[in-house]
C-alpha cells in the first residue's frame, strides 16, 4: 500500500499494547456507537480506491454475542470507507470448517446495502479453514467476473482476516500465493489466535499489518485505526489531479502515467496510443496484429500458433484438404511441393501430372525391346532370343525351324537301321523256337525206347 500505509505501524504499536486482563463480552464498550439509522459519528474519508474483501471466522470458538461484534467492526469499517462502484469495492466471506461467499465486490455500491447485508449474515459454527478462505478469495472473490477492477486500473486488492483461533489447514503456502498475486493481507487476531498463524498469512513488513486484541468487545479499536491507513488523503484520491488515465501518488504531489498500449504525452496528463507491435514490445513469434492498445499473435503461412498464443509449430500441410497436387505431396517445412507416380510427370503448372514415355531411352533396363503398358512396361526379345527369369535379358533359342536336310536324313537312316534290326532279331527268336520243339521231340523218343 507505500508509505501513506506506514502509519498504521506506529500508531497500532502504542495503541493496541496487551490489555488488561477483562472479561468477555459486552463489558467493555466499544470506542464508538452507530448513530439510529446505522450513519456513523465520524465523517466518512475519501480514501484511495481498494477492492476490499473481508474474511471472518465464524468457527465453533467465536461465540454467537462475540460474532455480533465483529459485525458491529464490519459495519463501522464500512462507515469509514469511500463505497461506490468507482472507488472503494467491498465484499464478505464467511468461514469455519467451509467457506461462503456473503457477497462479491460487484453486489452493493452504497453504504446501506452492504450494511443490511452484514447484518443478515450467520456464523458457519464447527473447523478453522483460514487457508481454504484465501485460496477461494484468489480464485473466486479477485476475479472481474465477481467485481475486481482490471489490473490496468491499479486499484490496491486487499484482504482483512479477523479469527481467533489457530487455522486448521496449510495456510502459509496459500497465503504467500495471494501475497505473490499482489493481494495485501491484513491479520487481525483475538483472543486465543495463534500469533505464529497470523504472522504467517500477513503482509509485510509485519508491525503494520498484524494486529491483535484481548476480546471481541474492543475489536473496535481498530476501526479508527484502519481509517487513518486507508483514508490518507491524496491529490489521486479525491480526483483533482488532472491525470487523463492513470494518477500516480507520489508524498505530498503526484504523477500521472498511462494503461498498457498507451503513451504519456508531452503534457504530462494525457495520453496516446502506442504501437504495440514494435520492435521489443510484443512476444510473438511470428507475426504481431495490434488489436485496440494489446496485439494478438498470428503464424506465417504453413505454421500454426501453439496454446501459449505466442509461438508456432510448422504444420503438416499435406494432410487431406491442405494442398492441390493432383498425385503426390510432398511435406518441406512449413510448405509443400507436388509430384507424380511412375510413369508421369509433373506438368508446368507444378500441381498436375501428365503420363511418360515409359520407354523412351534411359528409362527403361530391357536389354532388346520395351513393351509400354498403361502406366508401366515389360521387356521383350528379338526373334531367335528368348527372355531369361529375370524378365529383363536375352538368351539365344534354338527351334525345330532351324534342323538342316543332312540331319533329317540322319535321323531317318537310323530308324530304318532300328527296323531291320528289329526284324532279324524276331526271325532268330522263332528259328530258335523250332530247334527248342526238335530237341524236345528227340528226347521223349528216347525214353520210350
Amino acid at each position: 500500500m507505500g508509505r501513506a500505509l506506514g502509519i498504521l505501524g506506529c500508531c497500532l504499536a502504542l495503541a493496541l499494547l496487551p490489555l488488561p486482563a477483562a472479561p468477555r463480552g459486552p463489558a467493555l464498550r466499544p470506542r464508538r456507537q452507530l448513530r439510529p439509522g446505522g450513519r456513523s459519528a465520524d465523517t466518512a474519508c475519501k480514501n484511495r480506491p481498494l477492492d476490499l474483501v473481508f474474511i471472518v471466522d465464524s468457527s465453533r470458538s467465536v461465540r454467537p454475542e462475540e460474532f455480533e461484534k465483529v459485525k458491529i467492526f464490519l459495519s463501522e469499517m464500512i462507515d469509514t470507507l469511500d463505497v461506490g462502484e468507482r472507488t472503494t469495492r467491498v465484499a464478505v466471506m464467511n468461514y469455519a470448517s467451509t467457506v461462503k461467499v456473503e457477497f462479491p465486490l460487484r453486489t452493493y455500491f452504497d453504504k446501506a446495502s452492504l450494511k443490511e447485508a452484514v447484518s443478515r449474515i450467520e456464523p458457519l459454527s464447527a473447523g478453522t479453514m483460514t487457508g481454504l478462505a484465501i485460496q477461494t478469495a484468489m480464485e473466486e472473490v479477485f476475479t472481474e467476473e465477481m467485481g475486481t477492477r482490471p489490473a490496468t486500473f491499479n486499484i490496491p486488492k486487499v484482504v482483512i482476516v479477523v479469527t481467533d483461533g489457530r487455522p486448521q489447514d496449510q495456510v502459509q503456502d496459500v497465503a504467500a500465493s495471494a501475497r505473490t498475486a499482489g493481494i495485501e493481507i491484513y491479520a487481525v487476531g483475538v483472543d486465543r489466535a495463534d500469533m505464529q498463524s497470523l504472522r504467517m498469512m500477513a503482509s509485510e513488513p509485519l508491525d503494520e499489518h498484524v494486529f491483535y486484541v484481548e476480546t471481541y468487545g474492543v475489536i473496535e479499536k481498530l476501526t479508527s485505526r484502519f481509517r487513518e491507513t486507508f483514508c490518507a488523503v491524496n491529490v489521486c484520491a479525491l480526483g483533482t489531479h488532472g491525470c487523463q488515465q492513470v494518477c500516480v501518488s507520489n508524498g505530498a504531489s503526484h504523477l500521472c502515467d498511462c494503461y498498457e498500449g498507451y503513451t504519456l504525452n508531452p503534457d504530462k496528463t494525457t495520453c496516446s496510443a502506442v504501437d504495440m507491435c514494435a520492435p521489443g514490445r510484443h512476444e510473438c513469434d511470428q507475426i504481431c496484429v495490434s488489436n485496440n492498445r494489446s496485439y494478438v499473435c498470428d503464424c506465417y503461412e504453413g505454421y500454426t500458433l501453439n496454446p501459449d498464443k505466442k509461438t508456432c509449430s510448422a504444420m503438416d500441410m499435406c494432410a487431406p484438404g491442405r494442398h492441390d497436387c493432383a498425385q503426390v505431396c510432398l511435406s518441406n517445412d512449413g510448405s509443400y511441393s507436388c509430384g507424380c507416380y511412375e510413369g508421369y510427370t509433373l506438368n508446368p503448372d507444378k500441381k498436375t501430372c501428365s503420363a511418360a514415355d515409359v520407354c523412351a531411352l534411359g528409362r527403361h533396363d530391357c536389354e532388346q525391346v520395351c513393351v509400354r503398358g498403361e502406366q508401366l512396361y515389360s521387356c521383350d526379345c528379338h526373334q531367335g532370343y528368348s527372355l531369361n527369369p529375370d524378365r529383363r535379358t536375352c538368351s539365344r533359342a534354338i527351334t525345330s525351324s532351324l534342323v538342316t536336310t543332312e540331319e533329317s536324313c540322319k535321323c531317318e537312316a537310323i530308324a530304318a537301321l532300328q527296323d531291320s534290326v528289329t526284324s532279324g532279331l524276331e526271325a532268330l527268336s522263332r528259328k530258335l523256337e523250332e530247334v527248342s520243339e526238335k530237341l524236345q521231340a528227340y528226347q521223349d523218343r528216347q525214353q520210350i525206347v
